[in-house]
C-alpha cells in the first residue's frame, strides 16, 4: 500500500474504504461478510474508512468491526454531520453523540459537513454556531480534522474552499467527470490551498465498470496494457499528485484484492500520451449517445439568473448514459438542494450564454429540453419536500 500526506503530515492510504455499500442479507448489513472485507483491506494497509450518519447501519457496523478486532486506534474514521436536517444548534451535539455511540469511539479523525452545497448554506451553519462548536470539539480532541463533501460546479466549490480554514475536502471526480462537478479545476484549486482531496465516485457508481458500451470495452481489450476498467479508472486518479485518497465501496474480497494490488504499484505521472488518449476515446464511446455536446468548459457562466448550465447539461447527459434515475439524482443534488436553486427553470432566455459557447450549443433550447426531462412531477414534489426538511 502507498500513502500520501494529509494537511498535518499524517499518512493516508491512497485507497480508502467507502462504507456506504456494504452487502445486505435479509434486509440488513451482512456484518460477517463486511468484517472479512474490511479486515482484508486493513491487513493490506488501508487506513481510511469513510461512513456517514445517513448511511443506514454503516456507522454501527464499522464501529462494531473495528472494536471487536481491536484496531480502532490504527485506522482513521471519516464520518459526516447531516447539517441539512439541523434545526437548532443543540442538534449538532445530538447527532455527533449518536455517531460516536454508533462508532464505539470517543473521537472522529475526519469530520465532514455532508454534501455542503454553497456558501449561503455555510453561512447559515455559522449563524447556528458551527465554527465555535467545531473549535471546541477540536480543542478537546473529539474531532481531529474538519472538511466538507461536495456535489456541484467548480466555481461554487472554490468559493467554499475559501470560506473556512478547512483541513480537507471530498469531491466526486473520475475520468468521465473531469470537467463537471468540482472537476480538475476544483481539485487543483483545493490542492493549491494545501487541502488534501478525498475522491468519491471514482467509478461513477459502477458505471465505469458495469454496462460499458461495446466500443469502450473493445478499446480496453485492444490496448497493449491489460487492465480491468476499474484499474484504469483508479490509476487515472492516482496518476495525479493532487489526489490524496480514493474511496472505493468494496463489497467483495476480489474487489479488495484487485484495488489493493493497484494501489501498491501505481506511480504519479505513470500515464503517458497513449494512456491519456485511450481514456479520451473511452469517454467519447460512453458519451456517443449524449444529448448535448457540452464539455463543461464553463465559458457560458456566470448566468444572470444563476442557472448552473454545465451542471444541468451534465445531469441531462447522464440520463442517457447512466439512466434517468442517476441523471435526476445528480440534477437534484447539484441544482436544487441549496438556498438559491440553480435549475434550468430559472432561465430567462437572455441568450448571453450562447455568445460565449465554443461548441455553439443552442443553450436556451437545450435548457428547455433538460427542464422537460428533469423537472417533472417527481422533481416538483421532491423540491417541496426538501423545502420542508432542509431549512436554508
Amino acid at each position: 500500500m502507498q500513502y500520501r500526506k494529509d494537511k498535518y503530515g499524517n499518512d493516508l492510504s491512497i485507497l480508502g474504504y467507502g462504507c456506504m455499500r456494504f452487502s445486505q442479507k435479509a434486509g440488513r448489513i451482512d456484518l460477517e461478510k463486511a468484517e472479512k472485507e474490511i479486515m482484508a483491506a486493513y491487513e493490506a494497509g488501508v487506513n481510511y474508512y469513510d461512513t456517514a450518519y445517513v448511511y443506514g447501519g454503516s456507522e454501527a457496523a464499522l464501529g462494531e468491526i473495528l472494536e471487536r478486532n481491536g484496531i480502532r486506534k490504527n485506522v482513521r474514521i471519516a464520518t459526516k454531520l447531516p447539517h441539512y436536517i439541523l434545526k437548532k444548534s443543540d442538534d449538532m451535539d445530538k447527532f455527533f453523540s449518536e455517531e460516536l455511540k454508533r462508532l464505539r469511539t470517543d473521537y472522529v479523525d475526519y469530520y465532514l459537513m455532508h454534501m455542503l452545497t454553497d456558501v449561503k448554506t455555510w453561512e447559515r451553519l455559522k449563524d447556528l454556531g458551527i465554527i465555535e462548536w467545531l473549535e471546541e470539539k477540536k480543542k478537546i480532541g473529539a474531532i481531529r480534522q474538519v472538511g466538507f463533501s461536495y456535489h456541484g460546479n467548480s466555481e461554487m466549490f472554490c468559493q467554499l474552499v475559501d470560506a473556512y480554514d478547512w483541513d480537507f475536502c471530498q469531491i466526486q471526480y473520475n475520468y468521465l467527470d473531469e470537467n463537471s462537478q468540482a472537476g480538475r479545476t476544483g481539485l487543483r484549486y483545493a490542492a493549491s490551498k494545501g487541502l488534501p482531496v478525498i475522491i468519491m465516485e471514482p467509478l461513477r457508481g459502477g458505471r465505469l465498470v458495469n454496462n460499458l458500451p461495446h466500443d469502450a470495452q473493445r478499446l480496453f481489450a485492444d490496448h497493449p496494457i491489460k487492465r480491468s476498467p476499474a484499474e484504469w479508472a483508479f490509476r487515472w486518479l492516482w496518476n495525479q499528485p493532487e489526489v490524496t485518497c480514493v474511496l472505493s465501496g468494496m463489497n467483495s474480497l476480489e474487489m479488495v484484492q484487485e484495488n489493493v494490488c493497484a494501489a501498491s504499484q501505481v506511480q504519479v505521472g505513470e500515464f503517458k500520451e497513449a494512456e491519456e488518449a485511450l481514456l479520451s476515446k473511452v469517454v467519447q464511446a460512453i458519451n456517443a449517445n449524449m444529448k448535448v455536446g457540452c464539455t463543461g468548459c464553463g465559458y457560458c457562466m456566470p448566468c444572470p439568473k444563476k442557472v448552473d448550465i454545465p451542471g444541468t447539461f451534465a445531469a441531462y447527459n447522464r440520463t442517457a448514459t447512466d439512466g434517468w434515475i442517476n441523471g435526476f439524482r445528480e440534477y437534484f443534488m447539484c441544482t436544487t438542494l441549496r438556498k438559491d436553486a440553480t435549475s434550468a427553470s430559472n432561465c430567462a432566455e437572455c441568450g448571453k450564454c450562447e455568445l460565449h459557447c465554443p461548441q455553439h450549443i443552442e443553450i436556451r433550447k437545450e435548457l428547455k429540453n433538460a427542464r422537460k426531462e428533469l423537472e417533472g412531477p417527481v422533481y416538483r414534489i421532491g423540491k417541496k419536500l426538501a423545502g420542508l426538511i432542509v431549512k436554508y
